[in-house]
């Protein structure tokens, strides 16, 4: 497979067929992208099996047909939203921008979507970003829910996209979050439940007996009557996942109101799920790095009311919550299934 620069864009040429799997499976192999990228290339009509149009992810070539990718140049911005914020930029270098990602932005355009998103962003300030998952998920590897703030890695270029996103795939990409919950966890927790679609709102998520394996782990961090603190990790990347998890066990996330969080004074205006540290390898320099995301202030908010923040805040320093999930390897913990 070579890869050679056109005036329309890069073009991914001569990839031959050379076992016999579905256009999607071979193109996730050759490429190093899951196969919901695939999918979205293939329905922008971007692939072509010897110089035909292929629309279906289900298509099985023959041995020895050309699969010719066009990954078109970003576009320039339309206009169509305001960009009338600013993102916090944790890390930049010509491969790659981590940033730390505020509550209530919304990662990519969509249908529903009314207000400038990141990705408007992203190209507002006129960032190189990959094209692999489209123009509309420009350099978007992976996301966050609209109200879940904290770090994200954007890839400037195909080539960092593509090692980041089997990194995705193989786990050895991940996230620690943090949470403010609405009871105690009192103790860690693994928690491995499928989860699916929710039959009863499509809004939502739901443990359910055929649903996809999910499994989340849990540290207690500090327990009060005015602060439930915790720490995430998760094994398997559902929709949801965290807070459907929890909501198993009768606990909800702060603000959280899809999933049950109630208060008759609630003031709270937004999920308080913060993704706290982000690690993954480097694409180009092959280094394991690890980035983190500072609280922001409403979080801070909760943890200086508290009359022992001092002894959070050492609970939370990066080295002591990873310390405290190498600690829970191999889980001997409540395993709840």
């Amino acid at each position: 497979m070579s890869e050679i620069i056109t005036e329309k864009g890069i073009n991914l040429d001569e990839i031959y067929v050379d076992e016999i799997l579905r256009l999607d499976q071979i193109l996730s192999k050759k490429l190093n992208i899951s196969r919901n990228q695939v999918a979205n290339l293939i329905k922008d009509a971007n692939v072509k099996i010897n110089d035909k149009t292929i629309l279906k992810s289900s298509f099985t070539p023959k041995f020895n047909d050309k699969i010719t990718i066009n990954l078109p140049q970003i576009s320039p911005l339309k206009q169509t939203q305001k960009v009338d914020f600013d993102v916090e930029i944790i890390y930049e270098d010509e491969d790659i921008l981590v940033i730390n990602k505020q509550s209530n932005l919304v990662v990519h355009p969509a249908p529903s979507v009314k207000e400038a998103t990141l990705v408007e962003w992203l190209k507002d300030k006129n960032y190189m970003l990959s094209t692999i998952n489209g123009e509309f998920r420009a350099g978007i590897v992976h996301r966050l829910d609209k109200g879940t703030s904290g770090a994200m890695v954007v890839a400037k270029n195909n080539k960092a996209h593509a090692a980041l996103s089997k990194q995705l795939s193989d786990k050895s990409m991940g996230r620690i979050y943090l949470a403010c919950l609405d009871l105690p966890l009192k103790q860690n927790l693994l928690i491995d439940k499928p989860i699916g679609r929710n039959p009863n709102n499509r809004l939502k998520k739901a443990v359910i007996s055929d649903g996809r394996v999910a499994k989340s782990a849990f540290l207690n961090i500090y327990s009060d009557a005015g602060l439930n603190l915790v720490a995430a990790k998760l094994f398997t990347g559902r929709t949801h996942q965290i807070r459907v998890h929890l909501a198993s066990i009768n606990r909800h996330i702060l603000g959280d109101t899809l999933y049950g969080f109630k208060s008759e004074n609630d003031k709270i205006p937004r999920v308080m799920l913060h993704a706290y540290l982000l690690y993954f390898t480097h694409p180009t320099t092959g280094k394991r790095v690890e980035f983190v995301a500072n609280l922001w202030s409403d979080f801070l908010n909760l943890i200086d009311k508290d009359k022992n923040k001092e002894q959070i805040y050492e609970q939370i320093l990066p080295d002591t919550i990873s310390g405290g999930f190498r600690d829970c390897d191999g889980w001997m913990c409540l395993n709840i299934t």
